[in-house]
């Protein structure tokens, strides 16, 4: 017998802010979170100068230091949106979190580059192990988010390390809640990560995926846009606290949303070019595990990169899905491509704005490009908007491809 899957805490850091209020405000606001890079300038060849940064972040006076000298800013992002999720739902410091029944679903693109920049000097630049230390190893390790919650929170549950890019988020969150759903824990931690650096906007930059409106940084990126001319890269970190509705309803905490469906699969067919196909029988696989129709769901959070093959693909294969009518937008267009984070911050923020009833449009889309699949694409303003169910989609390199849907809880 499979368990319903419910959220009953959620926090998330990302260059809109490091509290929903502000986060809100930001996007009701229509205001960018994208900035220059001037740095970024002294790479040779190097071509975009704008990024998402969560501004002001650092770890809180009452971390132990003990506890976070084995993290780096990526680790130390996860932590912070971990600690305030489980403040939500009332589970920090919970004898729940060390009795084995929570475990850890998280992830990232990486380990943190400025460790795997020092760990590089020093063995390939200085032809010597002086200085090397284990704990830069594990600052800079794929699992380093998942390895640091577990033991600065005491989990001793499972721990699933999703090291997927672009869906390290959002599959995160999806093998949290097949933990909970299949009864393997009663709590999970979902959510993924990403710390900003110079090597994730260049993996782009030379495959001239990334925006150069270096001037104008505001105006970039532009999803779904015939003028759109690249992705931005961003930071952020974004936890979900799933559980089982019954655990949840017998400690009488208080319920969010419920998590519906989930669905991951792979593309099979290249490693950077997305397959509108592979993406459809992704939201499709979802729709199966959620029980719905097409019809059930209102609004769908798209992946939107602002790249031009990516566009085409999704928007294509959400139309083929859910036929004109329906309500899309992108979160990317306010704060960037968060990479690993961003399937867990654009997750977060949907739920919230379901609960509130609105929408956030796609910043600067002026002009649909008419190869895009026709949709009702969310253009202007904020919309109202009351919807029972949303999915939020995400498509990484390798072609994996996630789905989750979410579903308005009515107490």
């Amino acid at each position: 017998m499979t368990k319903r899957v419910v959220v009953t805490g959620m926090a998330g850091l990302c260059p809109l802010g490091q509290d929903w209020p502000t986060v809100r405000e930001n996007l009701r606001g229509m205001k960018s979170g994208i900035v220059a890079m001037p740095d970024w300038g002294g790479v040779e060849g190097m071509l975009t100068r704008l990024a998402g940064r969560v501004a002001d972040f650092a770890a809180p006076d009452h971390y132990p230091r003990k506890k976070i000298r084995t993290m780096g800013r990526v680790a130390l992002m996860a932590a912070r949106s971990t600690e305030l999720a489980l403040m939500e739902a009332k589970l920090l410091d919970s004898p729940i979190l060390s009795d084995g029944s929570t475990g850890i679903s998280f992830g990232s693109t990486s380990g943190s580059p400025p460790a795997m920049e020092e760990y590089c000097r020093l063995i390939y630049v200085n032809k010597s192990v002086k200085g090397v230390s284990p704990v830069t190893y594990i600052q800079l390790m794929s699992h380093t988010c998942a390895a640091n919650l577990g033991q600065f929170f005491g989990i001793k549950g499972r721990v699933i390390p999703t090291c997927s890019a672009c869906t390290a988020g959002s599959q995160g969150i999806g093998y949290a809640y097949e933990s909970v759903k299949y009864g393997k824990q009663a709590v999970m931690v979902g959510g993924g990560a990403e710390e900003l650096h110079v090597i994730d906007a260049v993996v782009f930059d030379i495959m001239y995926a990334t925006s150069t409106k270096n001037e104008t940084p505001h105006c970039a990126p532009r999803p779904f846009d015939v003028e759109r001319d690249g992705l931005v890269v961003g930071e952020g970190s974004a936890t979900l606290v799933l559980e089982d509705f019954d655990h949840a309803k017998a400690r009488g905490a208080a319920i969010l949303a419920e998590l519906a469906g989930y669905a991951t699969n792979c593309d099979g067919v290249h490693m950077t070019n997305p397959s509108s196909e592979g993406m459809e029988r992704a939201m499709r696989l979802a729709l199966e595990d959620a029980r719905l129709d097409p019809s059930a769901v209102g609004y769908v959070n798209a992946h939107g990169t602002a790249t031009e093959l990516g566009d085409i693909a999704e928007s294509q294969a959400t139309q083929r899905i859910f036929g004109e009518r329906l309500p899309i937008s992108s979160l990317k267009s306010y704060m960037g491509h968060t990479l690993g984070a961003c399937g867990a911050l654009e997750a977060w923020i949907s739920v919230h704005m379901m609960r509130e009833g609105w929408v956030a449009p796609t910043l600067n889309l002026k002009n649909v490009d008419p190869r895009c699949g026709k949709l009702d694409y969310v253009i202007g303003a904020p919309r109202e908007l009351q919807v029972e169910y949303l999915m939020t989609n995400n498509f990484a390199f390798g072609g994996v491809n996630t789905s989750l849907i979410f579903k308005r809880w009515h107490k």
